[in-house]
């Protein structure tokens, strides 16, 4: 019984890894004022270079920084459409959902000799072992060690009181010459970082490779997370928890452990999630200024 509840805490801090680092970005994004639905194809193209370059290289270490790079880059995208050319927030983060798995499917079959999938990673990422059957990853310890980084910028900086100041008001942050459109576009592509990594986590970590279905709704989860954790980094932490242990609840049902479907068993973490969005989205308030472009000048 003892060995099945770490087991559970096991797979449940490793599918959370993912979830978390996206979530920060997510949080901090849309802190900015800026709506961001692109995560999940942030998270797929971190995927796909953090298990391209994880392979190339032999070093899992280089895939993850590659894959946030990748994730970066590709939300530079979403930055000048929606602060630069004040495009709908919402089209643009839907755009790089396509964007994200088409070109990161195209680098596959080039890098990969036509194939849909790399080939596995020789190195995943290291775990701490802390006895027969509990270990933690180590992209769980960067996942905690980001939170409380992310917390304390937010919270604690200059830089921080900036960007929270852009999301909730930010004509009154630019008479205060705070330079609007920098901070939005440095939440942006901090944000696709974060993805990036989150990405990683899932190809370096939990199954050593990239595949089309590699992060399946993750991060459309992580974007839940954000709005049931209210915006807050822990917040955000604390439901990405949630809906990991959802995940390690599949996994340690399924697999004929139980006379439940394994249909019926996968679908719970999405479950989930839609439930967490119906009892908590009208409670849960977000940032005044979010999803709403910026023109300077304009009342």
């Amino acid at each position: 019984m003892f060995s099945n509840i770490l087991l559970a805490v096991t797979i449940t801090f490793m599918y959370a890894a993912p979830l978390i680092l996206t979530a920060l970005g997510g949080v901090v994004c849309e802190r900015s004022g800026v709506v961001n639905i692109g995560l999940e194809g942030m998270m797929v193209i971190g995927a796909f270079a953090g298990a391209c370059v994880g392979y190339y290289s032999a070093n899992p270490w280089a895939g993850f920084l590659a894959a946030g790079l990748a994730g970066g880059t590709l939300a530079v995208l979403h930055a000048v459409a929606s602060v630069t050319f004040k495009a709908n927030q919402t089209v643009s983060g839907v755009a790089l959902n396509f964007i994200g798995p088409g070109l990161s499917l195209f680098l596959c079959r080039m890098f990969f000799d036509g194939a849909t999938m790399s080939k596995p990673v020789p190195r995943q990422m290291p775990k701490l072992a802390l006895g027969g059957v509990f270990s933690i990853d180590v992209t769980f310890i960067i996942a905690i060690l980001f939170t409380a980084l992310t917390w304390f910028i937010l919270y604690k900086t200059k830089w921080g009181l900036r960007l929270r100041a852009v999301g909730e008001h930010p004509a009154a942050a630019d008479t205060l010459g705070v330079n609007v459109y920098a901070v939005r576009y440095a939440a942006i592509i901090l944000s696709g970082m974060l993805a990036g990594f989150g990405g990683a986590s899932q190809s370096l970590a939990v199954v050593s490779l990239f595949t089309p279905t590699v992060i399946s709704g993750q991060g459309f989860i992580a974007m839940a997370a954000v709005i049931f954790g209210k915006w807050t980094p822990h917040g955000a932490f604390l439901a990405c928890i949630i809906f990991a242990f959802a995940q390690a609840m599949v996994v340690m049902l399924g697999g004929g452990a139980s006379s439940i479907s394994p249909q019926l068993l996968s679908m719970l973490p999405y479950l989930l999630t839609i439930l967490v969005l119906v009892l908590f989205v009208g409670k849960a308030v977000a940032p005044k200024a979010n999803g709403v472009p910026y023109e300077k000048g304009a009342r």
